[in-house]
């Protein structure tokens, strides 16, 4: 099974940062799709970065790039930061959520595995945002792009928000990285072993 690691955005896309401009998303989710890699492949697992650039790629290419290989044998989850605003102020919402596209696929059984761990995880005041319906699990469901145009099982993960100080001090910190990576690489893990 290849596992794909999807960067967020890149250097010159516009906002995508903390109202006083320390905290990147570009820089951050970077490090943290490094750091899940690093940990994949040490054990054993067929994971890559699907953007190694700096630049922003478009979502066309990143789906091009994620449809080259068989949809039966791979997964993508792409890693982001939330936001509640435009970028020019401290906001209220706070937490870390994931997506799939609408309706039930096997996506959603990759995200209700990740859901999982961040539940276990991140304890109070750290928030796990939770969409419940009566047909499937806790993930929001958006017909994002490239969550609707890579072939494979895809999820967007949003680790916490980018506009609010508590979950910024969090982001930032060595602890709220290493958590954020532990997560999604033990949710993958789950999801290879029990799911696919």
């Amino acid at each position: 099974m290849r596992i794909l690691i999807d960067n967020g955005h890149g250097i010159e896309t516009p906002g995508k940062r903390s109202p006083d401009g320390i905290f990147r998303e570009y820089a951050w989710a970077r490090e943290v799709s490094r750091m899940i890699c690093d940990i994949l492949q040490a054990e054993g697992y067929d994971a890559q970065l699907l953007v190694p650039e700096v630049e922003d790629i478009s979502l066309d290419e990143r789906c091009r790039r994620a449809n080259r290989f068989p949809k039966t044998d791979t997964i993508l989850v792409s890693i982001h930061n939330n936001a509640a605003g435009k970028g020019d102020r401290w906001m209220g919402a706070r937490g870390w959520s994931i997506f799939t596209t609408k309706g039930i696929t096997q996506a959603d059984k990759l995200a209700d595995r990740i859901w999982r761990r961040a539940k276990e995880t991140f304890a109070w005041p750290l928030t796990v945002r939770s969409y419940s319906t009566a047909v499937m699990g806790h993930d929001y469901e958006e017909n994002f792009y490239i969550l609707m145009h890579s072939w494979c099982p895809a999820v967007i993960i949003e680790n916490f928000f980018q506009d609010n100080r508590e979950d910024v001090a969090y982001l930032m910190s060595d602890e709220g990285k290493a958590a954020c990576a532990e997560v999604a690489v033990l949710g993958i893990k789950d999801y290879l072993n029990n799911d696919r």
